[in-house]
């Protein structure tokens, strides 16, 4: 089953280029506003959430406890939204391979931090020299991707 995980977490990666490039191709057929295009996007991303909770027996009454949310629990949309909106303005204007490579350096920077500190209630994970070195590896590649063409000139 962990497998599957990875394999999972490989094609969501693996999604993210293309979603950018295909909100954007949206952006350009609804008049260039980034913002609406994100808008849309999450409003198609809703209307598949509920019809497939709907389809899988979800519990709605779970939504009781919604009263009793904190707000800052509530932000993981907000950063949906400012991923989405961001990946939608930042692809044409820097590329692809330069805006995901930053966003993957941000995501394994403060992943290990989450991973060494247990943030949020997840689980304290080692941060060892290898994973360092790791993390290191991406920052190369970072500025690989985004200045290895003028190396050598």
């Amino acid at each position: 089953m962990t497998t599957l995980y990875y394999l999972f977490a490989f094609a969501i990666g693996c999604v993210v280029p293309l979603q950018a490039a295909i909100n954007n191709q949206l952006k350009l057929q609804i008049g260039g506003s980034t913002l609406l295009a994100a808008l849309l996007s999450f409003a198609v991303g809703t209307l598949a959430l509920l019809l497939i909770a709907a389809l899988t027996g979800q519990r709605w009454s779970g939504l009781a406890g919604l009263a009793q949310v904190s707000g800052w629990q509530l932000s993981g949309g907000l950063m949906g939204a400012l991923f989405v909106f961001g990946t939608t303005l930042l692809a044409p204007r820097i590329g692809v391979a330069a805006m995901l490579s930053l966003i993957i350096a941000g995501q394994i920077l403060l992943s290990l931090l989450f991973d060494r500190y247990g943030w949020l209630g997840l689980a304290v994970r080692e941060v060892s020299p290898a994973r360092l070195v790791g993390a290191l590896l991406v920052v190369v590649g970072v500025l690989l991707v985004n200045y290895g063409d003028r190396l050598g000139k």
